[in-house]
């Protein structure tokens, strides 16, 4: 699957961007023998922001495939789609 939208694709580039200094940050804390509870607080902040990209980009890509012009006319292909969408979704809790 290929982002449709330009500025969709940039924004999740962004969103990465950030959550590299958010782990850059956890890394500088580990260095600076930061309180744990402070790191694990880090570590939550990153897990909540990969997941928020995740269903964005899951999103996205439910989108473009309920849109595929192909998957409209080809139900086999439509299945395929669904499924894959399903196992996208289960993998990403």
């Amino acid at each position: 699957m290929k982002l449709r939208d330009p500025q969709l694709q940039e924004t999740l580039i962004q969103r990465l961007r950030r959550i590299e200094g958010q782990i850059r940050g956890v890394e500088g804390m580990l260095e600076n023998q930061r309180d744990c509870r402070e790191i694990l607080q880090q570590v939550s902040a990153v897990q909540a922001a990969l997941r928020s990209f995740s269903r964005s980009l899951l999103e996205e890509y439910a989108v473009t495939c309920l849109l595929d012009e192909e998957a409209r006319t080809d139900p086999r292909l439509a299945e395929k789609n669904l499924r894959e969408l399903i196992e996208l979704i289960t993998r990403a809790q």
